[in-house]
C-alpha cells in the first residue's frame, strides 16, 4: 500500500474498522483529555453566577359585545365610507401587543421610564444575604455613579440603546399558545425579586400602552367625524356619524374604565427560589463534547502521523 499522510483507503473509502481500532487502542488518551476539558468547564459552569426567571401567563381580554364592531356592522358601507376602521378583535390586539413587548422602542422607553440601566446593564451577581446586586466595577463606577465603557475614541459613555435593548431581549422570553390562546411572559435575572418586579412592570406598561393607543385611536376617529358633521348639510349623513361618535365614546369609556385593558393574569408573577439558567449544565456538556472532539483528532492526527513514518500499522501510539 502506498505510504502517505492519510488514513487507509481502500476503494476511495475511509476504513472504519483500522479508525476504531486507533481509537479503541487509545481510550485511555481520549478519556484523560476529554476530563480534562470536562473539569475546566465544571469549574467555569461552577463560579458562573445563576439567575432566575418569573413567570406570568396572560389571557387576551375579550372584546364587549355590543361594542363598536357591532355599530360597524349596522352601518356597514357607511363606517367605510367615512373613512374609519373602528373596530379589532382581542385576538388582533393581543398579537399587537407581543410585537410591541418585545420592540426595540417599547424597551427603550420602559429601561428609561424606570431607570434600569445600571441593574440591567452593570450587574453581574446577586448578594443572597444582603438582598442586592453585584456590580461588575469595570463597567459601572457605584462611588461617582458613572459608567466605564470605553467608545472608540477610549473616552468613558454610557451603554449605548441597542446594547441596553440587547441586553434586556435575551432576558425576556415572549410566547403564546395559538390553540387555547394564552401568552407565557418570563423575565430572566440575578436577582429573582428583580426578575419578578420588572415582569410585574412590564405587564402593567403593555396594557398601559394599549389603552393610551386605543384612547389616541378614538379621539382621532371622533375629532375627524365632527369634522365631516361640519362639512355636510344632509341630515341623513350627520345622524349616522353622531351614532358612530355615540359608539366611539363608549369605546372610551370602556377603555379608560380597564385598565387590563389587553391582558388580564391568569397565573401571577412569583418569586423564584431556585435558578433557573441552564447554561453551567450546557458549559459542562459543551466542554465534555468540545474535549472528546479534540482527543479524537489528536488520536487521529498521531497516527496519520506515525504512519508517514512506518506504513505498517502497530499497536498503540
Amino acid at each position: 500500500m502506498q505510504n502517505n499522510p492519510q488514513l487507509y483507503f481502500h476503494d476511495d473509502n475511509i476504513d472504519l474498522h483500522e479508525i476504531s481500532r486507533v481509537l479503541w487502542l487509545n481510550k485511555k488518551l481520549i478519556v484523560a483529555i476529554t476530563a480534562v476539558f470536562m473539569f475546566f468547564s465544571l469549574t467555569l459552569a461552577m463560579i458562573m453566577p445563576v439567575q432566575y426567571k418569573s413567570t406570568v401567563i396572560l389571557a387576551p381580554v375579550q372584546q364587549e359585545a355590543g361594542g363598536v364592531s357591532d355599530a360597524l356592522n349596522r352601518l356597514g358601507s357607511i363606517a367605510s365610507f367615512a373613512g374609519l376602521s373602528l373596530g379589532s378583535g382581542s385576538t388582533t390586539e393581543a398579537k399587537i401587543a407581543e410585537e410591541i413587548i418585545k420592540s426595540w422602542g417599547f424597551i427603550e422607553g420602559f429601561i428609561e421610564k424606570h431607570s434600569l440601566k445600571v441593574p440591567l446593564h452593570a450587574a453581574s451577581g446577586w448578594d443572597r444575604e444582603n438582598n442586592s446586586l453585584v456590580i461588575d466595577t469595570n463597567i459601572y463606577d457605584q462611588d461617582n455613579q458613572r459608567w466605564l465603557l470605553e467608545d472608540t475614541n477610549g473616552e468613558f459613555r454610557e451603554p449605548t440603546s441597542w446594547e441596553l435593548y440587547k441586553n434586556f431581549s435575551d432576558r425576556l422570553s415572549v410566547s403564546s399558545d395559538q390553540d387555547i390562546g394564552l401568552i407565557r411572559l418570563s423575565f430572566e435575572h440575578y436577582s429573582p425579586y428583580l426578575a419578578k418586579e420588572w415582569l410585574d412592570l412590564i405587564f402593567t406598561e403593555i396594557n398601559s400602552h394599549m389603552q393610551q393607543r386605543k384612547l389616541d385611536k378614538v379621539n382621532s376617529n371622533i375629532e375627524y367625524l365632527q369634522k365631516q358633521i361640519e362639512k355636510t348639510s344632509i341630515s341623513h349623513m350627520q345622524t349616522v356619524f353622531y351614532t358612530i361618535i355615540e359608539e366611539q365614546i363608549k369605546s372610551k369609556m370602556l377603555a379608560e374604565a380597564s385598565p387590563e385593558h389587553t391582558f388580564v393574569l391568569v397565573s401571577k408573577s412569583m418569586v423564584a427560589e431556585e435558578p433557573s439558567s441552564t447554561k453551567p449544565l450546557i458549559i459542562f456538556l459543551l466542554g465534555g463534547l468540545l474535549g472528546l472532539t479534540f482527543a479524537i483528532v489528536v488520536v487521529l492526527l498521531r497516527y496519520s502521523i506515525a504512519k508517514t513514518k512506518d506504513p505498517l500499522p502497530t499497536g498503540s501510539l
